[in-house]
């Protein structure tokens, strides 16, 4: 008798199941956004931003992690101003030094020369004319560092491949190789 209604019960539950099925329709799907996904625009009106706006803006003054704001402006004046009145937060020793002529050996010596008198590779080729010797030029590291951040004249920025730490090493170095060239 038990096993009778096991039997008539399993009967009844595939009869249910069977006759919600219809061929010609997909079958109901949990979750269909996982199956589906909705496409979104990027800057596309949601209900997920306050007000309708398209995206959030960041709280104001602040700043991205990891970046530091420098305050000189890309002009003569900004130019200027950095020779005078920046000077390096690193200790100068031999650790930062040897950094610093590792990265001038990556980023600088190809034009400027292994020992910072012009004379690099580009420039015996003549692909750049007219780079200066550091023997030649009044600068310091204030200025090194302002130009590494937005180059001059034919040089241009390295502010996106050296950080800056990087950029204070490379001047520490660069001032070395003048002091051994102003000799």
């Amino acid at each position: 008798m038990n096993r009778n209604k096991n039997f008539v019960f399993l009967v009844f539950i595939s009869l249910i199941t069977i006759s919600c099925f219809d061929s010609s329709k997909p079958n109901y799907q949990f979750f269909p956004n996982m199956y589906e996904s909705v496409g979104y625009g990027t800057y596309d009106e949601s209900e997920a931003f306050n007000n309708g706006i398209e995206a959030q803006l960041p709280v104001e003054g602040t700043i991205p992690r990891g970046w530091m704001p420098y305050e000189f402006e890309d002009t003569n004046e900004g130019y200027d101003l950095a020779k005078n009145t920046l000077f390096s937060p690193l200790e100068k020793n031999e650790e930062n030094l040897a950094k610093g002529k590792e990265l001038y050996g990556v980023y600088c010596a190809v034009c400027h020369g292994v020992k910072g008198d012009g004379q690099g590779i580009l420039m015996k080729r003549e692909k750049f004319l007219g780079i200066p010797s550091y023997a030649d030029r009044d600068i310091t590291e204030g200025s090194t560092y302002h130009v590494l951040m937005y180059g001059k004249n034919l040089m241009g920025s390295h502010a996106s491949q050296v950080d800056s730490k990087e950029r204070w090493q490379i001047s520490q170095y660069v001032l070395s190789l003048r002091g051994k060239l102003v000799k």
